[in-house]
């Protein structure tokens, strides 16, 4: 998700957000299903966010 998505998201879906914790994690649209240089960045990055 890009930080133009996030924005996105919490004006479109605002009340049902307010619980909710959305991070971005500033990986560009540049990748296909699975391709594996998205897959290495996406465990990359999650593995903070997730407890």
């Amino acid at each position: 998700m890009e930080p133009v998505h996030r924005r996105r998201l919490q004006t479109r879906f605002r009340r049902h957000l307010k619980a909710a914790r959305v991070i971005c994690l500033n990986i560009s649209d540049d990748y296909t299903f699975m391709q594996p240089e998205l897959v290495a960045l996406l465990k990359a990055r999650v593995g903070a966010h997730l407890h």
